[in-house]
């Protein structure tokens, strides 16, 4: 990591997912260039950034990343690691190599971030989700829901598009996160209820129905 200014140069591994702080995120890992880059965080104990890759370019938001342990390592020199998300940046600058490097860098702004969010806002949204995985027979209900979470740790979780979460990412008051991820829901859980409708009157389509016309 190199400091210039405000700016800090970072490593980056660009990917076409939005990464969020608070989240882990498993990889593998096997180009040579990010292998040198992981060699390279566990060396010198820094952190990697990972932009959200969309339509052949980094865009302008990511998460900075930390690592947390190698689970798996590979005779050809491939691994498979854990990470956790640590903070949002901007980034100003992408480098397609970072100096005297394999990999890519940037030029990153850390941005600040609120981590206090209103309890009604959380139950409103533990209520929601808990109706759509109901409604839609998922039985594995995200641990994170039974503590007072944040919304970055749910994200992947409300079955938010790939413009939804990379918008979502960018919001910095965890209330209007919230208020962003309740009205997302409410949109979503009628259409979700209508489309099963759907399914189930398709379903039924060709069989023998017991049905009682109107009185003449």
């Amino acid at each position: 990591m190199i400091k210039k200014g405000d700016l800090i140069l970072l490593p980056m591994f660009p990917l076409e997912i939005v990464v969020y702080p608070y989240e882990s995120l498993n990889l593998h890992i096997f180009e040579p260039r990010y292998r040198e880059l992981i060699k390279d965080c566990l060396k010198e104990k820094i952190n990697f950034g990972i932009p959200f890759y969309r339509h052949g370019y980094p865009l302008k938001h990511g998460t900075i990343v930390s690592f947390v342990s190698v689970a798996k390592s590979y005779g050809d020199g491939k691994m498979d690691i854990k990470t956790k998300g640590v903070r949002p940046f901007e980034l100003k600058r992408y480098v397609k190599k970072y100096p005297g490097k394999l990999y890519p860098g940037g030029y990153i702004e850390e941005l600040y971030w609120e981590k206090d969010g209103k309890s009604e806002l959380r139950s409103a949204i533990r209520n929601r989700i808990e109706e759509l995985y109901t409604f839609m027979d998922i039985p594995k209900w995200p641990e994170v829901l039974d503590k007072d979470f944040i919304t970055f740790e749910i994200a992947h979780k409300v079955g938010f598009n790939k413009d939804q979460e990379y918008a979502f990412l960018k919001i910095i008051s965890e209330v209007d996160r919230q208020h962003y991820m309740l009205n997302h829901l409410d949109q979503m859980i009628p259409m979700v209820k209508e489309a099963e409708e759907m399914r189930k009157k398709v379903q039924l389509n060709g069989h023998f129905k017991n049905l009682i016309p109107p009185m003449s």
